[in-house]
């Protein structure tokens, strides 16, 4: 169970060679990539591979947008192999392009099946990562992670559970009835109400309120093997989130530190 750090936590800190230290040196093994970070001028692409394994990282998985996936899906796994990527997620869909019924949302998922089936042929799989609004039922009360669930079985569910919550949910209960769907997890954790106002309400892992060590030992009843990433969306201090982050996954496994 290597812990994965997503690096758009750290797309404010000034270098990413430092950023690779910085996890390695706290004992990470693995990162997640994600759209920008491919088409940030202070870093090369090709190069990515060995700057992460000078310092023994790897990269698993990595997000890019349904666009490109849509329009230019054998660059999307080009570069996805070239990174030893084997695992490409979909991360957002824009609130503008946003479905606002079960029609919409089932021509939505049978899109994101369309790319799964396409990635699949050159044998890579894929997942939907989601946000809050996919919990959120539409005025005719479609649930739309739902419908991407059911309606898109070429693709796997990266499970943001802090998200789920954020949207109204029980992500136990999402757990449960999905579990064989969850190809990776993303912990991140909700701060008390009140606190980390400048980090958008949005805390450290295993310092806000989610029960992290309950869905953890959910999550590991199932022999399914997944990613597990960590993330903050807007942490004050890099630094500070990917240690506390680690320290408590470790802890949560019953890892030795």
């Amino acid at each position: 169970m290597n812990l994965s750090f997503q690096l758009y936590s750290a797309r404010e800190h000034p270098t990413w060679s430092t950023v690779f230290e910085t996890l390695a040196g706290f004992g990470y093994r693995q990162v997640e990539g994600f759209g920008a970070l491919f088409d940030d001028p202070t870093i090369d692409p090709v190069s990515l591979p060995a700057e992460l394994a000078r310092v023994d990282l790897s990269m698993p998985s990595a997000h890019m947008a349904v666009d490109m996936l849509e329009a230019r899906p054998a660059d999307a796994v080009a570069l996805a192999q070239s990174l030893g990527v084997r695992l490409i997620v979909a991360p957002f869909l824009a609130p503008e392009q946003r479905p606002e019924d079960a029609k919409g949302w089932r021509a939505f998922a049978r899109r994101l099946d369309a790319i799964g089936k396409r990635l699949a042929a050159d044998g890579m799989p894929f997942a939907w990562h989601n946000h809050e609004f996919e919990l959120q039922a539409c005025a005719d009360g479609t649930v739309p992670l739902a419908v991407i669930l059911e309606d898109a079985p070429a693709v796997g569910w990266e499970a943001d559970l802090a998200w789920v919550v954020r949207g109204g949910a029980d992500p136990a209960r999402w757990v449960a009835d999905h579990n064989e769907r969850i190809v990776a997890v993303h912990l991140k954790d909700i701060a008390p109400s009140g606190e980390c106002l400048d980090e958008d309400g949005w805390a450290d892992v295993g310092q806000g309120t989610m029960d992290w060590q309950g869905l953890v030992d959910q999550l590991r009843a199932s022999d399914r093997d997944r990613l597990w990433i960590v993330e903050h969306d807007k942490p004050s201090d890099v630094v500070r989130f990917a240690r506390r982050s680690k320290q408590a996954f470790d802890t949560f496994t019953g890892k030795p530190s």
